[in-house]
């Protein structure tokens, strides 16, 4: 890749990895709207016990996302930095991405006695999407075949990885398939699925957050600037293995991101297309 977009998909990479912790999301979300001390976030996420909670707050102290304001020697306020509420609109475009794409669990409901999505919190959709593209050379890969279009293994490894062996690229390639991320001919050749090819607004987001720009100039990313429409590939469902948390009363899903919204999420209703696959629920 030319040096521009191997800095900028380096940057990308790294910021994933900085959220890509589970719970760190809700974290961040629980501090969204104000400061708070260490026993209110701790209320807030009660599924947590301190063993978990208290160092990953710290390292989000450590990482710049998080501050802490130290009044007294037991009087300590957390807040988001500058830069960590810089990142809440971002968060709310891989929300909105998580919010189209993975696959909810259909459950009855109770007042109607229908068959209907079970609801799911925007941030769990926030750690979903993250859980698919931040392992280790998933990134690489999908800007590989943004970049070059349908390709053999051999090519999204020179392109990918240079710098690592051939055999390296199939694991994460294979398991980007089976997340329908990416779908494979019968030659081998790789391509993005409508699903892959919809993380451009992901990838422009998190690109213009790590370089320092505006979401308004990511529209023109040198790799992920929309292209002309695509046919349609195989209708796109998810697995996870983190564990479900209880439900949170639902409000109705927004495209962008505000204060408050991320702990909820309004499901969008399952294909009957998609639910003919068979594909494993998250």
């Amino acid at each position: 890749m030319p040096e521009s977009i191997s800095s900028d998909l380096s940057r990308v990479t790294e910021s994933l990895q900085m959220l890509a912790p589970r719970w760190n999301v809700w974290v961040l979300m629980t501090l969204s709207e104000k400061p708070l001390r260490y026993r209110e976030i701790k209320s807030a996420l009660p599924w947590l016990p301190d063993g978990q909670l208290h160092p990953k707050v710290g390292k989000l102290v450590d990482s710049g996302l998080v501050e802490r304001t130290e009044f007294e020697s037991h009087d300590v306020l957390y807040s988001l930095s500058v830069r960590g509420r810089e990142l809440l609109p971002v968060l709310g475009v891989i929300a909105a991405w998580g919010g189209k794409h993975l696959e909810k669990e259909i459950v009855l409901d109770p007042a109607t006695g229908n068959r209907v999505p079970k609801a799911v919190p925007r941030a769990q959709d926030i750690e979903d999407t993250i859980a698919l593209i931040a392992p280790r050379q998933a990134t690489p890969i999908l800007w590989a075949l943004r970049i070059r279009g349908a390709s053999s293994a051999k090519a999204l490894a020179a392109t990918a990885m240079p710098e690592r062996h051939l055999t390296n690229v199939y694991q994460p390639l294979n398991r980007l398939a089976e997340d329908f991320l990416v779908t494979k001919d019968r030659q081998g050749r790789a391509e993005l699925t409508a699903a892959g090819r919809d993380l451009a607004p992901v990838y422009q987001a998190l690109s213009a957050w790590a370089a320092g720009s505006t979401l308004t100039e990511a529209v023109n990313h040198p790799v992920w600037a929309p292209k002309p429409a695509q046919p349609l590939g195989r209708p796109a469902m998810w697995a996870t293995t983190q564990p479900r948390i209880p439900a949170v009363p639902t409000t109705p899903a927004h495209a962008t991101w505000n204060p408050g919204d991320l702990f909820s999420h309004t499901a969008p209703v399952r294909s009957a297309s998609a639910a003919a696959t068979g594909g494993r629920t998250r």
